[in-house]
């Protein structure tokens, strides 16, 4: 059966990349004791002191997000269970996962960017630009919660002060690669409008439910043979009109992933 698999932040959660509690004080203590922030991604909007601060606390984002190794093997078993099946995946999660667990790219679509690009922050163009060496050497180089000022990038055309590829508002680019990526699930939905589909979504939440959740709801009420499907450990959730037509899992995203691998090795 053809499937299409919406990806949010609760499959990232799963698979360890938790936002707070004790990871936040063992990778962010430093900035916690100075910044008080509840997590990881509200650090983000600190009030820092100087631009080599916020810059030091990005590049460390960035580096244990987009580069290290993955907490756990979610990810990987994942890919087990989809190997040889007809699936396409659109998430939101910015942080590389996908990549690094071996996913085919011409699958995958990242809808809002990517912690491993920097682009122009104006921008001047659209392009985006592979950052894991200036990651790497801020995060090396940081001292004092500060990075070396001649580390922070700038955009190659304009000299502009580089940001992060990541949908925070309207300068967000969309280069090359996310358009042709962006069509290829396109295509595959278009492919796909009638007969037995599965959409299915891990860890999707409210935060931008336009992009997964709502089109995934639309898109089952077209095609009478299709079925909605929701692994969320928070809020797992489908509206009357699917009644019959939809299955909830509020359940561990690993855990049921690993259930199904074992079930399908029989």
């Amino acid at each position: 059966m053809p499937s299409s698999w919406g990806a949010g932040s609760g499959l990232s959660t799963s698979a360890g990349f938790e936002y707070g509690g004790e990871r936040l004080q063992a990778l962010f203590g430093d900035f916690v004791e100075k910044y008080g922030m509840p997590d990881i991604y509200h650090g983000c909007f600190a009030n820092f002191e100087s631009n080599e601060e916020r810059w030091a606390y990005w590049a460390r984002w960035s580096y244990y997000h987009a580069f290290c190794p993955l907490p756990k093997d979610t990810l990987v078993k994942l890919r087990e269970l989809l190997e040889g099946k007809d699936y396409f995946v659109l998430t939101t999660n910015v942080d590389h996962t996908f990549q690094r667990a071996g996913y085919d790219k011409k699958k995958l679509c990242y809808t809002q960017g990517d912690l491993g690009l920097f682009q122009c922050s104006g921008p001047c163009h659209a392009a985006t630009y592979d950052n894991y060496e200036t990651i790497k050497a801020m995060h090396e180089q940081e001292k004092d919660l500060k990075v070396p000022t001649e580390l922070i990038p700038h955009c190659p055309k304009c000299g502009r002060e580089m940001d992060f590829n990541l949908y925070w508002d309207n300068t967000f680019v969309r280069d090359k690669g996310w358009h042709i990526a962006y069509q290829r699930y396109q295509n595959y939905l278009a492919e796909h409008q009638t007969g037995k589909v599965l959409y299915l979504e891990l860890g999707v939440g409210f935060n931008s439910p336009g992009v997964i959740k709502v089109p995934f709801w639309q898109m089952t009420m077209k095609n009478q043979e299709a079925t909605f499907a929701s692994i969320n450990l928070a809020d797992p959730s489908y509206p009357e009109a699917l009644d019959g037509r939809a299955i909830v899992i509020s359940h561990d995203i690993d855990a049921v992933i690993r259930r199904l691998l074992a079930e399908q090795k029989g």
